[in-house]
Order: C-alpha cells, then structure tokens, then sequence
C-alpha cells in the first residue's frame, strides 16, 4: 500500500457523529451548522463564523462581501492553489502577484509595502499561510490599514495554527476575514467544506445571505413589509431575496464530522509537529536540501512538509525524484503550479511584480507525506528513501 502526501484521520467518535446527524430530522439547514460555527468561534476566538461548501467558496465570498470601492487590484501570492486567484476574477478584481519570501514561502513584506507605497489601485490583499505556517499578519495589517486595504487571509492551511503573539489564526486580530479548509488532507475535515471567520457584524450578515441565494431571512430587514407581514404578525412562508447570491451552504452531516473532528485538533496539531521535527532532524544535514519553515514547527499547523531540493547541482530531475520515490510506495507532491504559470491565467491581463523567489521555489520544490496517522516505521521508510536518492546522487 502507498503512502500518499496526505490523509483524513476518522475514528470510530466521527462515524459516530454522522450516523447521529443521519438520523436527525434536518440534515441540511439545520441545528448542527450553528453548532459547528459556534465551536470554531470558541476555538480561534472570533466573533462570527459562516461554514460553507468549501473554502473556495469561502474565499468567494470573502471579497464579494467587503464594501465595493473603485480600486481593483487584489494582491496575494503567485505560490497557492488557484482557488485563492480565482475568487479575485470571480469578483471582477485584478490579480496582482507579488514574490514571496523563501524561507516562509508566504508573501514578501517588503515586496508589498513597496508595492501599496507606489499603488493606490488596492481593495484588498490575500495572503496565504503556505503549508500552515503563519503569515506575519500584524506587519502587514498594520501597513495595510494605513492604505485602507482590506485584509483576508488565506488560511486553507491553517486551522490549528498560532501566531508569534499566541493568538490562533482566525481570530481576525490581523485581518478583516479569515477562510479556511477542510478537505481531507487538511488538519481537520468535513468531507469538502470550509469557514469563514470575522469580527464584523456587517460582514457577517452579508456572508449569511450571500451563502444561501442572497436571501435575508431577519424581519427587520425586510423591505416588502405588506407581503411580509399580515396584521402585524409574520407570515410563516415569506423570505426575501436581497442580492444575487449562491447556493454554497454546507450539511449538517458535515458539520457533525466537522464538530467531532474540532475535539481532536490538539492532537492531530502536535502529532503532525511531531513528524516534521522528525523530519527536521533527519534532513538538516543533507548537502543541496534546503528547509523552509522549520523553525516555527509548534505554532504552525504543519499541513505540508516542504523539501527544497537543488535538483540541478546533485544532476536529478525533480520527475525522476519523485518517480524514484513512488516506485517505493511514496507518493509526493508539489504544492504549487505558480499561479500565473496556468494558461487561463497567462491570457488575462496580470501584473507580476519580480517572481524571482516563487519561480526558485517552484523549481525546486517537492512535497513528502505528512499526516496524524503517519506510522513510525513508514516516515522511517520516506526519510530512509529520500537519503538514498540524494546521497547517491551526491556521490557520483
């Protein structure tokens, strides 16, 4: 049996979980959806929470629900999932990649307060906690705020994760928004599905109605008050649609996965650091292997392990690296396709300002497994596998 790059962790207490929410009377629109957003508000320490289909989705709806100026420029990183791209062109904004810095592989500060310096053109900025890592947010919301740019963090990555200060990433203490994921190979997961945290009532409300249609469902907000209404009392069947909205809501049968798996997250969080110290140990000393965020393992969420490895010094090919390493049943990865490298987004008109790192990165990166129930015995067989390939390579 292979060992991917990443797995789900369900135990007995999460079939459990589902089989319950099965058995409920709502299994979509019901009492388990407020639960789970509840707890998640609990556990990060925001004020809000809206779950959703998915963290796409999420991110979607995260810049269609800020205040509509005539800026049009979004800033994020080139080195994400296009999904984070995506929702910029969804809202009709302009992607505008800025380079990212090597060691964190998250966005380059320096890189965006020359840019915001020079550019007034700035509705918001998306920056992404590459592989759980936490982004340094108070920095850039400070520099940010004094621009009024909004700021919503790309936290697909991220949900376990500290930052210096202690507070969890999405407490939105450094940001207006906060979007996570849980797809399977994330900490925690609900099948597909992500949340979305804020502090803003306003943007809350709005996420609420965007997530369902644009349909606004609050009395007082109604605006038909005859057709709402009769004799002062509301009529039972009356909802009004505000905006044009999407159907990205998510089931209570997810969110009963998702409730089960929040009690696990301290110990899926410190396993998963666990592994990459291991990982950190073993690696440190090979020659041409560089590794990235290794020096923050205990805020991080640890969702990826990265290696840095200059393929072309020690005469190997990245496909022949990871070619070698799946013919022994390890299955890597390469998070990611710079953006702006896709063919849909090489047509559109985007600003790149000095890639130079996240091409490096790009060039060179590998992803290899890491997950909660990694056995001892087979993180032993990835580090044994990779040591060989590049020692041998070393020596010829």
């Amino acid at each position: 049996m292979k060992i991917p790059y990443g797995k789900q962790f369900i135990d007995k207490d999460d079939i459990k979980a589902v089989s319950k929410a099965l058995q409920k009377d709502f299994i979509t629109q019901g009492p388990i959806i407020e639960q789970f957003e509840r707890k998640v508000c609990r556990i990060v320490g925001s004020k809000y929470a809206v779950a959703l289909s998915s963290c796409s989705a999420g991110l979607h709806l995260a810049l269609a629900s800020i205040k509509k100026t005539k800026k049009k420029e979004v800033i994020t990183s080139p080195i994400s999932f296009v999904s984070t791209a995506n929702a910029i062109i969804h809202n009709k904004y302009n992607p505008v990649f800025l380079d990212i810095d090597k060691y964190s592989l998250n966005l380059c500060i320096n890189k965006f307060e020359n840019y915001i310096s020079r550019n007034k053109n700035i509705i918001a900025v998306i920056p992404v906690h590459l592989g759980g890592y936490p982004f340094n947010s108070k920095i850039l919301f400070n520099l940010a705020k004094r621009k009024k740019i909004y700021v919503i963090e790309d936290a697909a990555h991220s949900f376990g994760a500290k930052y210096e200060d202690g507070n969890m990433v999405g407490s939105c203490k450094y940001s207006d928004i906060t979007v996570f994921s849980f797809h399977p190979v994330k900490t925690l997961t609900t099948g597909e599905g992500g949340v979305v945290t804020t502090n803003s009532k306003k943007i809350y409300e709005r996420l609420l109605r965007l997530r369902s249609h644009g349909i606004e469902k609050k009395t007082n907000q109604w605006k038909n008050k005859k057709l709402g209404f009769t004799n002062g009392k509301k009529n039972m069947w009356y909802y009004e649609m505000h905006e044009l909205g999407f159907n990205y809501r998510i089931t209570d049968i997810q969110c009963a996965l998702g409730l089960s798996q929040l009690n696990k997250l301290k110990k899926v969080v410190n396993q998963r650091a666990r592994v990459a110290k291991i990982y950190d140990k073993d690696f440190k000393s090979l020659k041409n292997l560089f590794l990235p965020q290794n020096k923050h393992r205990d805020t991080s969420s640890n969702h990826l392990y990265v290696l840095n490895i200059n393929f072309k010094k020690i005469g190997l090919t990245k496909y022949k690296f990871m070619k070698s390493l799946y013919e022994k049943g390890i299955i890597t990865q390469v998070h990611y396709i710079p953006i702006h490298l896709h063919p849909f987004f090489k047509k559109q008109n985007i600003k790149k300002v000095n890639l130079k790192n996240a091409l490096n990165y790009y060039n060179q990166a590998v992803s290899i497994p890491i997950f909660y129930n990694l056995t001892k015995s087979n993180q032993r067989k990835v580090i044994n596998n990779i040591k060989k390939i590049l020692t041998k390579k070393a020596h010829q």
